[in-house]
């Protein structure tokens, strides 16, 4: 777990981030020199408690809410501290009644509501008979300042200027603090959009875990498939084929672009998909009628209903649409509205620079936010590592899009006309043909690359 000073260093830079702030800026501000202020971020010197006062006062929050960690304390901060420019509209998950703006005094103090609201132009002053309105307005969230990528890049040269040029030491420094820094990077991300996302809901009966050591009740789709006729025939000495297992680049990356609930999960009976919205749900999946393709389900043998994934869900109805198993019935779900949209910019932000790195040779950063993308998605579930976010929901959700996203692979190939010959784990799948004609080689996130080759039939 981070300590007190490493929160406060992290929470700083990325509150200079959201209002645009400079060191020499914010050193002025609390009576510092900006290499003073250096010293305290880099972690050569440490914050004290007067500094601590003095920042909360300067971003207009608390002490104890700047303390609170980056995501908090992004959220306490002002309207009046976030730059205006370029602000983009909010759109509420829900119509609210129009209310006046508050008066200029109580919005340079108001931290922001939990929810936003639709942004409008200013309207006109009310008449001085107008009774003066008790609903405070929810401040504008504005777009953050500069590219993100820049928050990763800026990180990578501070861990390198700390560790003296060393870089093992300084990409380990890296790893270390990949959980913190990615929230932060997914705080920044979330300033400006459309939706105020629950970090903290109520946790779904369905998703608690039926002991302290074990899971919950959610199947994922994980696949573990070989063609089973290929594979006896092969024993049997009938046929030999060259295979070449591929590896899908960066899955759990990509699988960040995917529909993910934004509230608390309400539960629901009957047979109905509302695409609007995301979440887990109780199907009965039905009969797969395509022996020479995996089923998105995945490993799963045991037959009747099971709770999957929207992902898992979404396939399983393409698949019926494509005639390769029957339409699965939905029993229950537990769901809420949904974005497609919610990890984007913090994705978008980690495929630039992870696309830099490769083309630079840059091991440093490449591990850095393969850590940082990794880390996100295992410990936003209930994990003590991660204390800003308890999603379970979105942690089986993305995994289960990491598999899709691999059936999806899957079902390409065999379209194209090569032999699908397995499909395991997050990110490989074994092919029989010429699969350059089908996908793109390299290390991008597009591309797949070569792991191994060997002959079915042969002395594999």
């Amino acid at each position: 777990m981070m300590s007190t000073e490493e929160t406060l260093r992290l929470t700083v830079a990325a509150l200079m981030q959201l209002t645009r702030e400079r060191q020499p800026d914010v050193a002025a501000a609390i009576g510092l020199t900006q290499p003073q202020l250096s010293r305290r971020q880099s972690g050569k010197s440490a914050w004290t408690l007067t500094d601590c006062d003095r920042l909360a006062a300067h971003w207009g929050m608390s002490t104890l809410d700047l303390l609170a960690g980056p995501t908090h304390a992004a959220g306490c901060l002002p309207a009046a501290r976030r730059p205006t420019a370029d602000a983009q509209t909010a759109v509420p998950l829900a119509p609210s009644a129009p209310a006046p703006p508050a008066p200029r005094s109580a919005a340079l103090t108001a931290t922001p509501a939990p929810a936003e609201t639709a942004s409008a132009p200013a309207p006109a002053p009310a008449p001085a008979a107008a009774a003066p309105s008790s609903v405070p307005r929810t401040p504008r969230r504005a777009v953050p300042a500069g590219p993100l990528p820049d928050l990763i890049r800026d990180r990578v040269a501070a861990a390198l200027t700390e560790a003296g040029g060393d870089t093992d030491a300084a990409q380990a420094a890296l790893i270390k603090r990949a959980v913190p820094d990615v929230m932060a990077l997914f705080a920044a991300s979330r300033v400006g959009g459309r939706y105020e996302h629950s970090e903290f809901p109520p946790t779904a009966g369905i998703l608690q875990k039926r002991s302290q050591k074990g899971a919950d009740s959610i199947w994922e789709g994980r696949p573990k498939w070989r063609a089973a006729d290929l594979h006896r025939a092969a024993r049997a000495g009938h046929i030999t084929m060259d295979v070449t297992a591929l590896d899908m680049n960066a899955a759990y990356l990509a699988a960040l672009k995917t529909w993910l609930p934004i509230g608390k999960l309400t539960h629901s009976e009957g047979d109905h998909h509302d695409p609007k919205r995301s979440g887990v749900h109780l199907v009965d999946p039905g009969e797969w009628t395509t022996p020479d393709l995996p089923s998105p389900l995945g490993s799963r043998q045991e037959p009747g209903p099971l709770w999957i994934t929207e992902p898992t869900l979404r396939a399983l109805i393409r698949c019926a649409g494509m005639d390769l198993c029957s339409r699965p019935k939905i029993m229950e779900s537990w769901t809420s509205g949904a974005s497609e949209g919610l990890l984007e910019k913090m994705r978008r932000a980690l495929v630039t620079v992870r696309d830099e790195a490769i083309v630079n040779g840059d091991e440093v950063t490449t591990e850095y936010v393969k850590s940082m993308y990794s880390k996100f998605v295992s410990t936003i579930g209930e994990s003590a590592a991660n204390r800003e976010i308890r999603r379970p929901d979105w942690m089986h959700i993305i995994r289960s899009q990491a598999f899709v996203n691999l059936w999806l692979k899957a079902y390409k190939a065999h379209r194209a006309g090569l032999t699908v010959v397995q499909v395991s784990g997050t990110d490989e799948l074994h092919v029989a043909g010429d699969w350059r004609e089908v996908f793109p080689e390299g290390r991008g996130l597009s591309q797949v690359k070569a792991k191994s080759m060997y002959t079915l039939g042969g002395d594999e």
